[in-house]
């Protein structure tokens, strides 16, 4: 398929699919259904990444990236994702390198030296936290209650977060709260930095939950009790809070898109593998039609996704907000790779749901993304309203005088 990739883009991929077959999927082998990667194991797969010139490339050369647009990454971040081991070894993982986005976005250049340069390095990882138990900071952002005071040259925190990604691992978090309580919150928040050893922040507990995979990835509840920061770890501009969380989960929702989207090409090159070998009722069961039009519906599905997302990756990268653009890739891709990895376990059968193939965590992680940076139902509401934005009273009138 074309896509209209630069060669630059599709120089890389190739140098990523490269890896993630010589390298990561034999790692990967090692560990399915028995064990969560090693530090050092992690470490090494970064260095030979590095040796073959594909590590970070959406960050700039300046904090140890490979400096590619936007639009060129997608490309990379779609053969990372093939394997789960992929998006960390060459850096593309959520969700530090949404937070790798922020930084570059709005950061002090002192705390993109102190915090940046770091995570780009995979010395340390960072937490995004937004979400909040029951009350706020989940599909109605604007419910958040954690709240941020001004106390002489510092910032007193206090609230809780669950959800985290990374809660258990991170060194540093990224707290959304609010800054000015009679402001709405989406202009009366804002984003600020806290060291994870900071006094008053007390990790809860690691929630148990589906996909404990081969990352060891956690998704922490935490409290923040009077915990105190300077005023410098403030992010970008106060009370831009919601604009900034906006700018990093444009980008971050389509790159998500291509992960998995590399996830579900795999899956089902795995499946149509097993296919023309399994054999029942007199031939291979990649010769039965319903198991290839099953085929052909989820390669045309995934191939409208990958252009829906470029789509929207060329609004952005021409300085469009292309919030709609971006909600209809979200929603799309979401439910298209779900269906395409569903699709591949039905055809594997019992071998579909053992670990000596990747479909069984795959199809654990899949389910997340479709309500991970936005439900569907928020991405519906928000392309609905926009839809229904278009039709202006004379419209109204004429069905009105249609209907008599």
């Amino acid at each position: 398929m074309e896509y209209d990739d630069s060669e630059r883009a599709e120089v890389v991929a190739a140098r990523v699919d490269e890896f993630v077959d010589e390298i990561v999927i034999p790692a990967e082998r090692d560990l399915l259904g028995r064990e969560s990667i090693s530090d050092d194991g992690l470490a090494e797969l970064r260095s030979e990444a590095r040796e073959r010139d594909i590590y970070a490339p959406q960050i700039s050369t300046e904090y140890g990236g490979m400096g590619m647009d936007f639009r060129d990454v997608l490309p990379a971040f779609e053969a990372a994702g093939r394997s789960l081991l992929g998006p960390p070894a060459i850096r593309v993982d959520a969700p530090d390198e949404g937070n790798m986005h922020t930084f570059e976005l709005v950061a002090s250049e002192e705390q993109k030296d102190e915090w940046l340069r770091p995570l780009v390095a995979g010395e340390i990882r960072s937490g995004f936290c937004m979400t909040e138990p029951m009350q706020g900071g989940g599909s109605d952002p604007k419910m958040i209650r954690t709240t941020a005071e001004r106390d002489g040259d510092e910032w007193v925190i206090n609230g809780h977060k669950w959800w985290t990604t990374n809660g258990l691992e991170a060194d540093i978090f990224l707290v959304m709260a609010r800054t000015d309580l009679d402001a709405h919150p989406y202009s009366g928040c804002s984003i600020i930095l806290v060291p994870a050893n900071t006094p008053g922040v007390e990790i809860e507990r690691g929630i148990p939950h589906m996909a404990d995979d081969m990352l060891g990835t956690s998704h922490a509840e935490i409290r923040f009790e009077d915990v105190r920061v300077p005023v410098e770890n403030l992010m970008g501009e106060e009370n831009e809070g919601f604009t900034i969380a906006q700018q990093r989960l444009g980008p971050a929702r389509l790159t998500h898109c291509m992960r998995y989207s590399g996830m579900a090409q795999r899956a089902l090159d795995v499946a149509k593998a097993y296919a023309m070998e399994r054999e029942a009722f007199g031939s291979p069961i990649a010769e039965k039609q319903s198991v290839r039009f099953a085929i052909a519906e989820a390669e045309t599905e995934l191939h409208a996704a990958r252009c829906m997302v470029r789509h929207a990756a060329d609004q952005i990268t021409a300085g469009n907000q292309a919030r709609i653009e971006v909600s209809m890739s979200k929603l799309y891709t979401s439910n298209v790779v779900q269906e395409a990895i569903d699709t591949a376990m039905q055809f594997c059968g019992a071998n579909g749901i053992g670990k000596d193939l990747p479909i069984a965590d795959f199809y654990e992680n899949v389910r997340q993304f479709r309500f991970v940076d936005g439900a569907d139902e928020v991405h519906k509401r928000v392309i609905a309203r926009n839809s229904f934005s278009d039709i202006d009273d004379a419209e109204v009138a004429n069905v009105t005088r249609y209907q008599g």
